[in-house]
């Protein structure tokens, strides 16, 4: 019964890594075959890539940001939604709905929205007599300005954390109300701990997704700059602005398919994959042993 999964799991996963593993070791264009070159690879990644660095920091960035503040705002989006008394349906909804929007839409309107010379954001601030900022065109905030889209996007999440909230029996804030307990230490005591699970569903594959954030910085870098396309015909959109929105994964796409190095991106893509496995095994390891019943 188990076949057609195993299968798969071999196919799609455990065949493409070993692939991935061998390839590091070579020196290989896609043209001809692959020529054993050792750890020299490696050795390029960490002394001698000029932006793997930039590339790096940028991803970690968004790990150590973008990931806390998406969950948060879920988390208070879904508990406001939780305490609405009309139309509850329909804000639900409206919280959402941007989550179905595909990815490559979203970014686009979000650079035309807050673009600084005709943007409706900036028009809103000139009104009040402030100077809107550049946004996607500035390196200090391009970053904070695809938080802001992943905080719209976040109607996914949103649901999830609804629905666990929904499922907190009523009984327990009866009994620590009983007991004297306010409505922030009903908040620590009580919600927070059935939310474990949920938080660690949605702290891991939000480190996953961030760690391989590549097309909404892609776009935004490419819609921002002028330049539609992205790879080896528009590297002076890769990044932009000032390789600020330059992402790990970015630089992987970009040694493999626009320099055609598949060796190297190999490289790089294992240590994405070790990077990712210590962070999840870390997080599984301190917070999945935290559980309700430890917590009470």
């Amino acid at each position: 019964m188990i076949t057609p999964a195993v299968i798969g799991l071999l196919v799609f996963f455990v065949y493409p890594l070993l692939a991935s593993l061998w390839y590091s070791f070579t020196s290989y264009n896609l043209m001809s075959p692959p020529q054993w070159i050792g750890l020299r690879n490696y050795t390029y990644l960490f002394t001698q890539d000029p932006k793997v660095g930039k590339a790096a920091l940028n991803t970690l960035w968004f790990v150590v940001f973008m990931v806390p503040i998406r969950i948060v705002s879920a988390l208070a989006v879904a508990g406001l939604l939780v305490r609405v008394r009309r139309a509850r349906g329909s804000w639900r909804s409206v919280f959402y709905l941007p989550a179905l929007v595909p990815p490559v839409a979203s970014v686009v309107a979000f650079v035309f929205l807050f673009n600084p010379g005709t943007g409706p954001v900036n028009r809103v601030l000139h009104l009040f007599g402030v100077d809107g900022p550049l946004w996607f065109n500035d390196p200090a905030l391009a970053k904070p300005s695809l938080v802001l889209l992943s905080v719209w996007v976040m109607g996914d999440i949103m649901i999830i954390f609804l629905a666990s909230l929904l499922d907190v029996p009523r009984e327990l804030y009866e009994a620590s109300s009983l007991d004297g307990a306010n409505g922030a230490q009903q908040v620590v005591h009580v919600t927070l701990p059935h939310l474990v699970p949920v938080l660690l569903f949605a702290g891991v594959t939000g480190v996953i997704a961030a760690l391989q954030y590549f097309t909404e910085a892609a776009v935004a870098s490419g819609v921002a700059s002028g330049k539609a396309t992205i790879g080896a015909g528009a590297s002076a959109a890769i990044g932009y602005p000032d390789d600020s929105l330059l992402t790990y994964a970015q630089w992987i796409y970009v040694r493999g398919f626009g320099n055609f190095q598949f060796g190297y991106a190999s490289a790089l893509a294992m240590v994405l994959f070790v990077v990712a496995s210590v962070l999840v095994v870390f997080m599984m390891r301190r917070v999945g042993a935290y559980t309700p019943s430890e917590a009470s």
